[in-house]
């Protein structure tokens, strides 16, 4: 009978590393930058089956890692043993504070403006309704004129006075800065699992993004 516990134990151990290195993974929200889509403390499910093999679509919103000083220094965090064994196998959520989330708004080759004549953000020449957008948020503070390089995506945040995200790290270089490599995206967000009175699905904003045109990678 232990030896049975103790196998079933095992395989669920193992069962769920692979789901966390290959499938899915389990991530905490620390900070403001996605509200209302999520809030601080909320977890969220990956799928990290995104961007390889499956594609990146406007409007999704990724984990990435960070691509370099977007995020202060980090301060080690004091897990207990079980803890950090927890997490490493995909029982805990991820919360080491090295991972942001934001929400894809230019794919490769996009070109990305704020603002038009009516305070709209503008993908190749297409003005965006934004429902996800913070109440009260305009669609950015800080006027720019991008086009996001290949192998690369411009992310904001839904609070979008609140966010640090491709917009102060471009430093005016059209886009060549602030985009993230695609190869540090670690998966889409699809779902919000807890706390329970939180839970929804993510899914992409299609009718945002619906009538925006391909762009060609530059």
């Amino acid at each position: 009978m232990l030896r049975e516990s103790a196998l079933i134990i095992g395989l669920a151990v193992l069962f769920s590393l692979l789901v966390k290195t290959w499938l899915m993974q389990e991530f905490f929200i620390p900070s403001i930058s996605m509200e209302n889509t999520l809030l601080v403390g909320d977890r969220v499910i990956v799928n990290k089956l995104v961007p390889s093999p499956m594609s990146l679509n406007r409007g999704d919103v990724i984990v990435f890692k960070d691509p370099g000083n977007w995020l202060p220094p980090a301060v080690p965090a004091q897990h207990s043993r079980l803890s950090s064994a927890l997490t490493f196998v995909g029982l805990l959520p991820n919360n080491e504070g090295n991972d942001l989330i934001k929400r894809v708004i230019g794919l490769p080759g996009d070109h990305v403006v704020c603002c038009n004549s009516g305070k709209q953000l503008t993908v190749n020449g297409v003005a965006l309704s934004e429902p996800y957008l913070f109440p009260g948020d305009t669609p950015s503070q800080e006027s720019f004129n991008i086009t996001v390089p290949a192998g690369r995506v411009w992310v904001m945040g839904d609070h979008r006075s609140e966010s640090g995200d491709s917009r102060p790290h471009d430093e005016n270089s059209g886009g060549a800065k602030g985009s993230v490599p695609e190869s540090l995206v670690v998966g889409r967000a699809i779902a919000v699992v807890w706390p329970a009175t939180h839970w929804t699905w993510l899914p992409s904003p299609s009718a945002t993004f619906g009538g925006v045109p391909t762009a060609t990678p530059k």
